[in-house]
């Protein structure tokens, strides 16, 4: 299980199992990005090699530097057991109008060979 509130600097971050869903939501900019995302690395190592698949759901409206860091080696994690046999897919989840947020998904997606998923949201519009 894993479930982390989201705070007024950092995401939410929820593992839904019926669904196989990764999902992190919010802004992200913890005083610490690595102590932050630390139990996703954790839970990453020790459950990805059990599952069969897994959605990786993402829609964070802004990020500082070092929580981009910690984002490219959760997707790093990701397409190394995706070459060990995982279903893993990435739906990464912009707000339309935000091109900052669509250039910096278009570069996570450019240096990853996993299914990679860039979907616009309209304002109000709630990810799915």
């Amino acid at each position: 299980m894993l479930s982390i509130e989201a705070t007024k600097s950092s995401p939410r971050v929820e593992y839904l199992a019926n669904d196989n869903v990764l999902s992190i939501t919010g802004e992200s900019y913890p005083e610490n990005s690595f102590e932050f995302f630390a139990p996703v690395f954790s839970w990453l190592r020790e459950q990805l090699p059990k599952l069969d698949k897994l959605i990786f759901q993402v829609h964070i409206r802004y990020m500082n530097s070092s929580s981009t860091k910690c984002m490219l080696d959760i997707l790093d994690l990701l397409s190394e057991q995706a070459q060990e046999g995982t279903q893993v897919r990435v739906r990464w989840y912009y707000d339309a109008g935000n091109e900052r947020a669509l250039d910096l998904a278009e570069e996570f997606k450019e240096d990853l060979e996993i299914p990679f998923d860039i979907v616009p949201l309209e304002p109000g519009e709630a990810y799915r």
